[in-house]
């Protein structure tokens, strides 16, 4: 081979490398553009979002010791099912949150959303009674006032998944008769003092071990601490991006999800938190077993992770568990085609029990006999 064609096999060979290297920029590039180009396309539709614009029909529901607890009714012209949906939210959030459940179901079915005491437009009570059992006593109020009769089913979001279980705690007459399914998304029956908020284990102790010394803090220096709060808002931002979602959000979902945790009165948020601690319903979960259970969670929360709602399910046989793949704590907003899916398929369940259950009465009272009990777990 002479010199030349050294040289020209070579250049062919860098003229290769040159061009494998264009090309792969290039679709690097392209990659690149269409990755930001549908984040973009994300966000603008998250512009467009009515958030916190869903109204349905108001009302106040006053609870036993004289709260008034803010709920709004959806009553659709044709309702597709007879049960009534009743939403519960968690805490440091409104009813808001359902935002795209209320979207999708307010025209399909009857829906009952509530603020909690403290939360949202609902009136604050007395430090004393920022408790789980009392939020399940408050539950209890709005079913009488909203839903006095019919079936209904239940969804409880975090720290609303515990007032279900405060409610069948306390009144498990309700459940496999007016109550036939229940959905707890992003929930734990107790042993919340383990969860290491995806930080390292010792990094946790300490900070569950300063808690309530801050928590006595933020509730003494309120005014104060709402004014650096609202100055704050990079970092309220960062902090609901880091603990309310797994995956890559648009950022007027994650601005959404700040507004309503920042409108929770700071000494609202000091009162509640040491009830987490205490919170134990474990003895409660087995009464779910006489209704269509649904436990939902993220693959990657971590305010309520996974091993939380497996135990759940471990206490209550039958109950579906469903663990969202790159999902957070906000799934219900992180990924709501698939929360409303399997809502849908709940009371579906429930519909179906409902007619067969019908069915058996019409043939009992047809040879004489009666009898009743909930679903089948």
């Amino acid at each position: 081979m002479t010199v030349w064609e050294k040289v020209g096999k070579r250049a062919g060979a860098f003229g290769l490398a040159v061009s494998a290297v264009a090309a792969g920029a290039a679709i690097g590039l392209a990659a690149e553009r269409y990755a930001i180009g549908r984040s973009f396309r994300r966000d603008q539709r998250a512009k467009s979002e009515p958030f916190g614009l869903l109204r349905g029909e108001p009302r106040y529901v006053t609870a036993e010791d004289g709260v008034q607890l803010y709920v709004e009714v959806e009553e659709p012209e044709q309702a597709e099912s007879p049960v009534t949906l009743v939403f519960s939210h968690g805490y440091v959030l409104n009813q808001d949150s359902w935002h795209y459940q209320r979207k999708e179901f307010r025209r399909r079915f009857r829906c009952v959303f509530w603020d909690q005491r403290g939360h949202g437009r609902s009136w604050r009570g007395a430090p004393e009674t920022a408790n789980i059992d009392q939020l399940g006593r408050d539950l209890r109020a709005v079913l009488e006032a909203t839903a006095p009769d019919g079936p209904v089913v239940l969804i409880g979001h975090s720290m609303g998944g515990m007032t279900v279980m405060a409610l069948a705690d306390q009144y498990p007459e309700l459940f496999g008769d007016r109550v036939l399914g229940v959905g707890l998304v992003s929930t734990s029956a107790g042993r919340l003092a383990d969860v290491t908020l995806g930080i390292p284990a010792y990094t946790a102790k300490i900070v569950r071990r300063l808690a309530p010394r801050l928590m006595e803090t933020l509730r003494r220096q309120a005014e104060l601490i709402e004014r650096g709060r609202r100055a704050s808002s990079d970092l309220s931002y960062v902090l609901t991006k880091r603990y309310s979602f797994a995956s890559d959000v648009p950022p007027a979902l994650v601005e959404f999800a700040a507004e309503i945790i920042e409108s929770t009165p700071i000494d609202v948020v000091a009162d509640f938190y040491p009830a987490f601690d205490s919170h134990d319903k474990l003895r409660a979960l087995p009464v779910l077993q006489r209704t269509e259970t649904l436990v939902l969670v993220g693959e990657r929360d971590l305010l309520t992770p996974v091993e939380h709602s497996a135990a759940i399910v471990d206490a209550v046989p039958g109950a579906e568990l469903v663990i969202v793949p790159h999902g957070g704590h906000l799934v219900m907003l992180e990924h709501p085609e698939v929360v409303n899916r399997h809502i849908v398929e709940l009371v579906e369940r429930c519909a179906r029990y409902l007619a067969a259950e019908r069915k058996s009465r019409r043939d009992r009272r047809a040879d004489g006999t009666t009898m009743s009990e909930g679903p089948a777990a």
